[in-house]
């Protein structure tokens, strides 16, 4: 068990230096749009329209790359995929650190996100295909423990690094995820949909040691492999759209709970409770999605996932609830749609009243970032890598990865615009109700999947 343990391990840290990577991507922008609205060079400086699309522009690559990983996925294997995406990773940053003008700022922030998208698909369904039920919890939630450490590692190094300098130290995780990936086996379930038993042996052999018994296990792979492709008329079977809908449901209500709006708010809100150095501010809330993440990696195959969810959903929805009563005591007026700009709309509070509720922000904040940490970041990710059958894996997770990043744009995007339409604490309120009505969906449509192996849970599907 021992050896089996280590090499499994090493396979899952070789895969998860992508999700690193990816949470560099992210956390990149946080740093740097202070650094670059104000540099001497014209060209390369931002406005706020501009800064908007640095941040946001991410997101599009990655909804660009949700595509190209469903086809890759399934063309070229679990492995191959995830070595390519270290090419746009490498070529996105060399393109920044280079820029001359914002255009190619964008450009490079564009690749970034296409690595990212690609990345966000393959790397969990890697991990859930080389694990065993016992640990596939676990090392599935280290995807987005990587994420969050890669964001707070961004934001670390942005506090004594220049932006190109810190574009080379993002380079790097995905140059070490090359190196380390083509040591590694391609899963055993996609060597035997393509009918390369010898291969899986071996796979198999590496991943759980040689004293385990590869024959049984590969013959249970072989009994739910499909041999023959995928229509698209397959996809009124129940046991193929069910879990589609469940994974894309997933991927709405996972970035309607708020998560970017919170963080979007969390500056301005330290700010206020005194916080001068909004940099360390940054560093204190990634600090926090650490931890919890962490937490929720180390007992998710204890709790299950559907427990987790409830928490965590629970948890938001009050945090939400209290953003709200925050802004309704610190906004001046009762409708702050004649201008909707978040800065405009807490600097405009009457002076005393943000400092004298100021923790409840903060509070809410905390609580906000700790709950989605705990349950509805990492568990829909591991979710999706375990519910698909293998023919339906690629196609069902890139249409699951583009409807998060698509979603994760319009949230962005459209924030002010909501502000705007319902107010502050209005868009607050909506957000705690959106976190409630996921717990609703959790209760009714999420199934168990703690204890089972993929095959069971296809099973599952197949039956009910």
């Amino acid at each position: 068990l021992r050896v089996q343990n280590k090499k499994l391990y090493l396979a899952t840290f070789a895969a998860v230096l992508g999700p690193l990577s990816f949470g560099f991507v992210l956390g990149y922008s946080s740093p740097v749009i202070p650094e670059l609205r104000k540099i001497n060079d014209p060209k390369l400086r931002l406005d706020s329209s501009q800064a908007s699309w640095f941040g946001s522009v991410v997101t599009l690559g990655a909804a660009a790359g949700g595509i190209l990983g469903g086809y890759l996925v399934d063309k070229a294997g679990r492995k191959l995929s995830l070595m390519l995406c270290s090419i746009p990773y490498v070529f996105g940053y060399i393109v920044i650190i280079s820029a001359q003008n914002v255009w190619m700022l964008y450009f490079g922030r564009m690749l970034t996100g296409l690595a990212s998208g690609i990345t966000s698909l393959v790397v969990p369904m890697y991990i859930s295909e080389v694990s065993h039920p016992k640990v596939r919890g676990m090392l599935g939630s280290c995807v987005q423990l990587m994420v969050v450490t890669g964001i707070l590692g961004a934001y670390v190094a942005g506090i004594t690094l220049k932006w190109r300098w810190l574009a080379v130290l993002c380079a790097f995780p995905s140059c070490i995820m090359l190196l380390f990936m083509s040591f590694m086996p391609e899963t055993p379930r996609f060597l035997l949909n393509r009918h390369k038993r010898s291969e899986a042996i071996a796979s198999l052999r590496f991943l759980r040691g040689p004293h385990a018994d590869h024959e049984w296990e590969c013959r249970q792979i072989e009994a739910s492999v499909q041999e023959e492709g995928l229509n698209l008329s397959e996809f009124k079977n129940p046991s193929i759209y069910r879990p589609l809908l469940t994974g894309v449901a997933l991927m709405f209500f996972q970035q309607v709970t708020g998560i970017n709006a919170v963080m979007f708010y969390a500056e301005t809100i330290f700010e206020n409770a005194d916080f001068k150095d909004s940099r360390m501010a940054s560093v204190v809330v990634g600090s926090i999605q650490v931890c919890f993440t962490a937490v929720a990696a180390l007992i998710i195959d204890k709790t299950g996932r559907k427990v987790l969810l409830y928490i965590s959903g629970i948890i938001m929805a009050l945090s939400t609830a209290l953003f709200g009563l925050y802004f309704k005591m610190v906004l001046p007026n009762r409708n702050n749609s004649s201008n909707p700009d978040v800065w405009f709309t807490l600097n405009s509070a009457s002076p005393g009243t943000e400092s004298s509720t100021s923790w409840l922000a903060v509070v809410s904040l905390g609580l906000f970032v700790a709950g989605f940490a705990l349950g509805w970041g990492p568990v829909p990710w591991l979710v999706i890598s375990e519910i698909f059958p293998l023919k339906a894996r690629g196609v069902s997770s890139g249409a699951c990865v583009l409807t998060n990043w698509v979603m994760a744009f319009l949230v962005t995007k459209e924030f002010n615009d909501f502000i705007g339409f319902l107010t502050s604490y209005g868009t607050f309120w909506l957000f705690s109700a959106f976190c409630c009505l996921n717990v609703t969906f959790t209760a009714f449509y999420i199934p168990e999947t703690k204890g089972q192996t993929l095959e069971q849970i296809e099973a599952y599907y197949r039956r009910s």
